[in-house]
């Protein structure tokens, strides 16, 4: 369950249209049936007219509508204020140690950071920065660094302490890293709200909307089945990734190209092939799903494993609907499934602009 600031540290933050907060809340005011981001400039309401809403879909479900002034479904393409220059400095220099006291210092609480982080990439400040430092460790002694020289440049003090962080972190010693594909975990903005992606050196084997409830799980799944580590990084794929989400958001892509790693059972596998089969600006039953991967009735088993899919948008399991045309189930969110069918319906011509 997603928490929020406590009410009173809220409504300081829409008085003062605090930017700070957007992402972390949202603001709804029931007079007008609209919600909003903190930092909103419309004119402000009366608290007793006001509702908080962790999430964009808490909001939609309760019934408000995004605010055409904020536009709080729209990416802005950056973090939070207070978050990107911990995300640039970690960039720029991954052996850095960024701790609690450095983060009050700096006017931002341990806590509020750790709750971003948490959402956005399913892990902790500390554990990302972490992930971080050791996914620079790896790539330099692939690179063909010398292992204790690289040890002494990250902060350990003792080579067994470097060599024991580097096997639970990567599942293998420092001197067999032929052995090691670590899962690159990014965080990838959209019109639809952030996703979490990961991608190995055989192409992406994740994408997920960052506030689903399934995420941990999925990820959980994820290192079970591919047998190795998820550690914050980039490669290749995901920027490629990032790049036609771009250009499918924008209307000028229809087809993802990218490569794609997604392990399961016979079954599971067999449904997702067939989910890239479904033309764009198509949709299917799952009754039909079920006929077209030899399993007549079961439309159930295949819903299930449509849930189970941990590419969105790339494998298309929001073309799928009830017989009936109803929208059925979606692990992101019935609103996104709608805006990614209308998307491509072409009710959104040219860049996304979601406008209610």
């Amino acid at each position: 369950m997603i928490t929020m600031p406590p009410p009173t540290e809220m409504e300081r933050a829409r008085l003062d249209r605090d930017p700070s907060y957007d992402g972390v809340f949202f603001v709804a005011v029931r007079t007008t049936g609209i919600f909003c981001r903190p930092s909103c400039t419309a004119r402000t309401p009366k608290p007793e007219n006001v509702s908080y809403f962790p999430t964009v879909a808490d909001a939609l479900g309760a019934g408000f509508r995004p605010c055409k002034r904020c536009r709080p479904l729209e990416s802005k393409g950056r973090a939070p204020e207070w978050v990107q220059p911990l995300l640039d400095q970690i960039d720029a220099d991954p052996t850095v140690r960024i701790t609690d006291d450095d983060l009050r210092a700096r006017g931002v609480e341990p806590v509020r950071v750790r709750r971003w982080f948490q959402e956005h990439y399913g892990m902790t400040f500390h554990a990302y920065a972490r992930g971080r430092r050791m996914n620079r460790a790896f790539e330099q002694i692939k690179s063909g660094a010398d292992a204790d020289r690289v040890a002494f440049e990250h902060g350990f003090e003792s080579l067994s302490g470097f060599r024991e962080a580097f096997q639970k972190a990567f599942g293998t010693p420092p001197g067999q890293l032929e052995e090691a594909d670590p899962v690159a975990i990014t965080w990838v903005e959209s019109p639809v709200g952030p996703l979490v992606a990961g991608a190995t050196e055989a192409g992406i084997c994740l994408l997920e909307f960052s506030d689903r409830r399934r995420l941990e799980s999925q990820l959980e799944t994820l290192r079970r089945r591919l047998g190795r580590p998820l550690v914050p990084g980039g490669n290749p794929h995901l920027a490629r990734l990032e790049r036609e989400l771009a250009e499918y958001f924008r209307g000028e892509r229809r087809e993802f190209t990218v490569p794609l790693v997604y392990p399961g059972s016979e079954f599971q596998v067999s449904v997702w092939d067939e989910l890239q089969r479904i033309p764009y600006g198509q949709t299917i039953s799952y009754e039909e799903l079920a006929n077209r991967v030899d399993r007549p009735g079961a439309q159930r088993a295949v819903g299930h494993a449509n849930g189970q899919n941990r590419i969105a948008i790339v494998i298309p399991c929001h073309r799928v609907v009830n017989k009936g045309g109803a929208l059925g189930g979606y692990g992101g969110g019935l609103w996104r499934k709608q805006i990614l069918l209308d998307l491509e319906r072409g009710a959104v011509q040219g860049r996304l602009r979601l406008e209610v």
